[in-house]
């Protein structure tokens, strides 16, 4: 009884100090944005007759913080002033600016660390995310160039390569295309969502691995096609083989 409890002692220590490792390499779902998800659901509130504003107001605070930090104080300004304006219109434009610029950061940051392929598929799953908000208010107007904007998205994903499992499947990388494609997507929103330049605020590094570090708490996901991600698990497994080995062998 002692060396089986003994046994499962050292297993649960052997757990939680690989734990942490295990969760480094995990990220929030990168099929969603929570700056876009709170933009739609503002527009529900929006859309209702009569425009419920304090709902409006109420959802973007719960992004205000985040946006402070990586778009600047002025954006969130001009949002609030126009919910407390009462003008839907002009709500929904500043809101739609804001995303672009969102957008606009995920792709700067994917440039800054392009090496890193976890961080920038995940990045660029979020700035799709964001975009896929915004499709329906580019489509209504300029629908070829909604689908060229889809288009260079794809083109992006693929510009990133791929590591492959265990070198299987993998493919290079490619900067230059995923730059073009980066020009061809925040260039031509400049003119749907009526934007002159996008650095109103700040972009900085910083900002963007905090902002990554912070979805590290909030979900379970694990791209298993990276090898790394499989060493504290393959890791685990060997030290539990050998202390089930040794205490097999102990008790003959």
């Amino acid at each position: 009884m002692k060396k089986i409890s003994l046994l499962s002692i050292i297993i649960i220590l052997l757990t939680f100090s690989v734990q942490p490792h295990v969760s480094a390499y995990t990220y929030g779902d990168p099929s969603k944005e929570k700056i876009a998800q709170v933009y739609e659901k503002m527009l529900t509130k929006l859309n209702q007759s009569p425009p419920n504003f304090e709902e409006a107001e109420a959802l973007y605070n719960t992004v205000k913080e985040e946006v402070d930090m990586h778009m600047g104080e002025e954006a969130s300004k001009l949002v609030l002033n126009a919910i407390e304006n009462e003008d839907k219109e002009a709500t929904i434009e500043h809101m739609q600016k804001l995303l672009a610029f969102n957008i606009s950061r995920r792709l700067n940051a994917i440039e800054k660390n392009f090496n890193n392929y976890d961080t920038s598929k995940k990045l660029l799953a979020k700035g799709f995310a964001t975009y896929k908000t915004l499709s329906p208010a580019v489509s209504d107007e300029y629908p070829e160039l909604d689908k060229k904007i889809k288009d260079h998205f794809d083109l992006a994903l693929e510009s990133l390569g791929n590591p492959g499992l265990f070198g299987v499947g993998e493919k290079e990388s490619d900067k230059e295309q995923f730059l073009t494609s980066k020009s061809f997507i925040l260039d031509n929103l400049k003119k749907p969502f009526n934007i002159e330049e996008y650095r109103i605020g700040h972009f900085t590094e910083s900002a963007t691995e905090d902002d990554s570090a912070g979805q590290v708490k909030n979900d379970g996901y694990t791209d298993f096609s990276d090898l790394k991600n499989w060493l504290p698990l393959l890791f685990l497994g060997a030290i539990i083989m050998v202390v089930v080995l040794y205490f097999l062998r102990k008790r003959k």
